[in-house]
C-alpha cells in the first residue's frame, strides 16, 4: 500500500529538521511516490543536506473546516532521511510512518531494522503556567480549527495535529493526555512549536502561499482552577467537538507561551527559564 493512495499526489506538509543552529520548521508541497518516497518542494529555498533526518506532518485536511472528535481525515507523523536535494526540491525516503483515519491506523511503514531511538532523558512535570487569566482569545483564528505541534523527540522531532486556541498576544492552548507520545515528549523536554494556517479557505494551488504562522515557545501546564476553566470554556466554544474529552480525569492542559515567531527555515531553540 502507498501512502499516495491515501493522500492523493499532491498536499501541503510541516517540515521539521534539526539544523546546525536550531530547530528549522517549514511549510512546502509534498508530492508522494508510489514506492513511499516523497518529493519536497520548499517556495522559499530550504537547508537539507543528504542524509538529514526530517519529519513531515502529512494529512489531507485541505478545504475541510469542520472537524469531529475522531478527525475523519489520513494523517501521520512521516519520519524520513533525505536522500536527494536539487535547488529547492528534496527527495525523502520513509524511516517510520504511521498514517491514521479517525482512530484507526490504516498503513504502517518501517525501513527494516529501524526502531525507535532510546530517550534516556528523564521525565518530570512541567513547571506550571504563570498566567492566571485567560487573555482575549484570537478571533482570526477561529476559523483555523487545527494546528501541527513539533515536539523534540530523539534524532528527529515528532510532529501531531491537535485541536487549539490561541490569544492575542501569541499563547497557543491545548489538550492531550498523559499516555500520548506529545504528553511524554514535553515532559522530557518542554520546548516546542506550533504551526497555525488557514488551510480551509485556500486552493491548493495558492496554499503553498497561504497565510500560516510558526511559533516557537515553552510549554507549561495548567492546574485545574480559575484559568482552567477559562480556557476550557473558549476551547469548547472553539471547537465543540472536544467536549467529550474534558469529562476524563486525566486530561492535561497545556500553555505554550510565545517566544518568537519564525520565518520559514528559520533556525531557532526557544530558551528555557
Amino acid at each position: 500500500m502507498s501512502i499516495r493512495q491515501y493522500l492523493g499526489n499532491q498536499i501541503l506538509g510541516v517540515l521539521a529538521h534539526y539544523a546546525p543552529r536550531g530547530v528549522s520548521v517549514q511549510i512546502c508541497g509534498v508530492y508522494p511516490e508510489w514506492d513511499n518516497s516523497l518529493q519536497v518542494f520548499f517556495p522559499k529555498g530550504h537547508a537539507l543536506r543528504v542524509g538529514d533526518f526530517a519529519t513531515l506532518h502529512l494529512d489531507n485536511r485541505s478545504g475541510v473546516d469542520e472537524y469531529d472528535d475522531e478527525l475523519k481525515v489520513y494523517r501521520g507523523s512521516y519520519k524520513g532521511v533525505v536522500t536527494g536535494v536539487r535547488g529547492d526540491w528534496a527527495v525523502l525516503q520513509p524511516r517510520e510512518c504511521t498514517l491514521y483515519h479517525g482512530l484507526r491506523a490504516v498503513l504502517t511503514l518501517r525501513t527494516p531494522g529501524y526502531d525507535f531511538p532510546a530517550d534516556a532523558r528523564p521525565s518530570q512535570s512541567l513547571a506550571q503556567t504563570t498566567l492566571r487569566h485567560l487573555p482575549s482569545a484570537n478571533g482570526d483564528d477561529h476559523e483555523n480549527k487545527v494546528g501541527v505541534l513539533v515536539t523534540m523527540a530523539p534524532e528527529q522531532p515528532h510532529t501531531t495535529v491537535l485541536a487549539f486556541l490561541s490569544s492575542t498576544q501569541d499563547d497557543v492552548f491545548l489538550i492531550t493526555f498523559p499516555d500520548t507520545f506529545k504528553s511524554r515528549l514535553l515532559k522530557r523536554d518542554p520546548r516546542c512549536f506550533f504551526v497555525i494556517d488557514e488551510r480551509a479557505s485556500f486552493t491548493f494551488e495558492r496554499r503553498i502561499e497561504w497565510n500560516y504562522t510558526i511559533l516557537a515557545g515553552v510549554a507549561a501546564s495548567i492546574p485545574r482552577g480559575a484559568l482552567y476553566e477559562e480556557v476550557r470554556e473558549s476551547f469548547i466554544r472553539k471547537n465543540p467537538w472536544e467536549i467529550g474529552f474534558f469529562v476524563r480525569e486525566d486530561l492535561e492542559m497545556y500553555h505554550i507561551s510565545r517566544q518568537r515567531i519564525l520565518a520559514p527555515g528559520e533556525a531557532y531553540v526557544p530558551t528555557l527559564g
